[in-house]
């Protein structure tokens, strides 16, 4: 092997080189039996995060305006308990919060389509404990989704 081909493995990762040696492991959400792309397909890392840095940014202000009057270690406590409160209640509602409907997500529920109140509550928990959120599967679904049996989607 030339140098440059283990470089560029080790560079690329271990999916990569698998899949260079043969290895087929679909698209994201292929075992979910979800389409590759367009609405109802995984969302992707990129949205996910967008609409996660709006929903956060919304909470700080509605802490900061309306509840600490002032930007402090009380500021953050409370945007997390808003962001917990917000999120468990559109999520269970709706389906989505105000960031994930701007970056064109949903949540739903592997099985029924719909998110009820208490898988919404449960993935809220995870997520607010971010931890959950960092461990991902092969279909880019965090740990909070897989306990809750829930996905995100483009809409």
């Amino acid at each position: 092997m030339d140098n440059r081909q283990a470089i560029g493995s080790w560079l690329s990762g271990p999916r990569a080189a698998a899949e260079d040696a043969g290895a087929d492991f679909g698209y994201r959400g292929e075992q979910l039996g979800l389409p590759e792309s367009g609405p109802g397909s995984i969302a992707r890392p990129g949205r996910r995060l967008g609409a996660l840095a709006v929903d956060w940014g919304l909470c700080t202000l509605i802490a900061y305006g309306l509840i600490t009057d002032g930007y402090g270690q009380a500021t953050g406590n409370w945007a997390l308990l808003v962001f917990f409160v917000l999120s468990a209640l559109t999520v269970g509602t709706l389906g989505f919060t105000p960031g994930k409907r701007l970056f064109g997500l949903r949540v739903l529920a592997l099985r029924t389509g719909t998110v009820n109140p208490l898988r919404a509550l449960l993935r809220t928990v995870l997520l607010c404990l971010a931890l959950p959120a960092l461990i991902w599967d092969r279909d880019g679904r965090g740990l909070h989704d897989r306990l809750a049996r829930t996905v995100e989607v483009r809409i």
